[in-house]
């Protein structure tokens, strides 16, 4: 995956910028296929912007958690740390930038987060040390939200962080699995045989799931989706129409 987004502008200039941006949001869409349902509630001029920065947020936490090996996830932020600076200064290389780089927000902000997502990659010792780890990575999330979208009237950027760092735990478990699961929960799943740490870690994240969805429309409907995910016991696995319909609708509600 390092090599993907290395490689970005040279893929960019073999096909129209145009179909390389939509190449990348379309990994984002088969991940999320319930978006096709959810995305009614955003107003439709904020469409792309909310498919291209959910995009970019599952490069950033696939190069963190995804695969065996670390080395190429971490190739692949320190590249992502210098392209999002570079956006600040009216310069771009990935295709993602085409829809975002060009919107007033914090991308240099988000790129000095990075750091601490990419050392997020060991296990955490508890819950409190897992969430807090995510921390920057979610302020710096809080603070493009705001910048992209309409805010929800009376919500505060910062209103966002506990839940999008729900969201962050939850795409974790998704890419590591057992390998997410903090150690004090490991060590009560084990003194309960049975269902498993994973098992465990997911009831644990429900029950602090924050009330409070996010700050504006496309992160409450992310939010919804996810927190439904783990209440239906797979993460992994798209809901059905129906229910990611009612999902979005009570999430744009929230």
């Amino acid at each position: 995956m390092a090599g993907d987004a290395m490689n970005a502008a040279p893929a960019a200039d073999a096909v129209p910028q145009e179909q390389a941006l939509q190449d990348f949001a379309g990994k984002w869409r088969a991940r999320w296929p319930e978006w096709s349902v959810a995305e009614v509630f955003v107003p439709r001029a904020q469409r792309g912007a909310a498919v291209a920065w959910a995009a970019l947020q599952q490069e950033l936490t696939d190069a963190a958690w995804g695969g065996s090996d670390a080395l190429p996830g971490e190739a692949k932020l320190g590249w992502w740390m210098e392209e999002l600076k570079g956006w600040r200064e009216g310069r771009r290389r990935h295709p993602l930038g085409l829809a975002l780089q060009r919107q007033s927000a914090p991308w240099a902000a988000l790129a000095a987060a990075l750091p601490g997502l990419r050392d997020s990659r060991e296990r955490p010792g508890d819950r409190n040390e897992a969430f807090d780890g995510l921390l920057p990575l979610a302020q710096a999330c809080a603070a493009i939200d705001a910048a992209l979208f309409d805010p929800v009237p009376g919500q505060l950027p910062e209103a966002a962080v506990p839940a999008i760092q729900s969201s962050l735990l939850e795409a974790r478990l998704v890419l590591q699995g057992d390998a997410a699961v903090p150690l004090s929960v490991v060590a009560r799943a084990m003194a309960r045989p049975g269902e498993g740490a994973a098992v465990e870690w997911s009831r644990e994240l429900l029950a602090q799931w924050p009330e409070r969805f996010g700050a504006t429309v496309p992160r409450r409907l992310w939010t919804a989706l996810a927190h439904t995910r783990l209440q239906r016991g797979d993460a992994a696995r798209p809901l059905s129409p129906w229910t990611a319909l009612l999902a979005a609708w009570r999430g744009a509600r929230n």
